[in-house]
């Protein structure tokens, strides 16, 4: 499984939850962009449901960017290869 990049994931959540919150301060309904990052979640974080996906990026943060990392970009994508690998099953 390919993991993205931790400054690209970090931005993609934030905008996601920034353009969430506009529509909750407006009560507007799910903007073509708030659908258009959700499917981007999901597609990067391996999941189906964009509440799986936010969850799923903010776990793949804390292991790509988390306390004890030694701050090598190939350590952290090691590790979270192998913790993402070991939680999203594949189907054939």
């Amino acid at each position: 499984m390919l993991i993205p990049h931790p400054e690209f994931l970090r931005k993609l959540l934030d905008e996601y939850e920034a353009v969430l919150a506009e529509e909750r301060a407006g009560a507007t309904g799910p903007s073509v962009r708030a659908q258009d990052l959700a499917y981007t979640l999901c597609v990067s974080t391996g999941t189906r449901e964009v509440t799986l996906a936010v969850e799923e990026a903010r776990r793949m943060l804390a292991v790509l960017t988390g306390a004890g990392n030694d701050g090598n970009f190939s350590t952290a994508t090691a590790t979270a290869t192998a913790t993402v690998t070991a939680a999203v099953p594949l189907t054939v």
